[in-house]
């Protein structure tokens, strides 16, 4: 099992790597190269780096994915394909992507462009608060000691 990080708008990199280390789990966070950084991390992070453009980090995701793998995003396109893979999907709000919601959220996404297409205004989300990542970070917690216990 490894973390995947959709790395170029997380606001969680630092709280999956944190818990990568205390779980002995590798991370690896696929950005664009415009988010380059000369940053040192752990050697159990490994950073992928991919050329500009829509939905290149989504589709080398795809790619690198394995089964039980847990991917961290906030694109619900790329949630659908990770959970075709059998591996698991968690919005940075700890919210788990599941194979009976993802058709909804999908429509969703595809009506809010619409309507935006149309010159309707929709409201973008809230600020990321410190709650907010200590939530996220509570509920990866929880569900990476599960599937430890599940795994010994």
């Amino acid at each position: 099992m490894r973390l995947v990080i959709d790395g170029d708008g997380s606001p969680v990199k630092e709280e999956v790597i944190s818990l990568g280390k205390e779980f002995h789990l590798p991370v690896v966070i696929v950005t664009s190269v415009d988010h380059y950084t000369r940053k040192e991390y752990p050697a159990f992070v490994q950073f992928i780096y991919v050329d500009k453009g829509a939905d290149r980090a989504d589709y080398r995701i795809v790619k690198e994915i394995q089964k039980e793998d847990i991917v961290i995003t906030q694109d619900y396109g790329l949630a659908s394909l990770v959970l075709g893979k059998k591996a698991r999907a968690f919005h940075h709000n700890g919210k788990e992507y599941l194979i009976e919601t993802i058709d909804e959220l999908l429509m969703q996404r595809y009506l809010g462009a619409q309507m935006r297409k149309s010159g309707s205004r929709t409201k973008g989300p809230k600020p990321f608060t410190a709650e907010d990542r200590q939530h996220f970070k509570q509920i990866l917690r929880e569900v990476l000691q599960k599937s430890s216990s599940l795994r010994k």
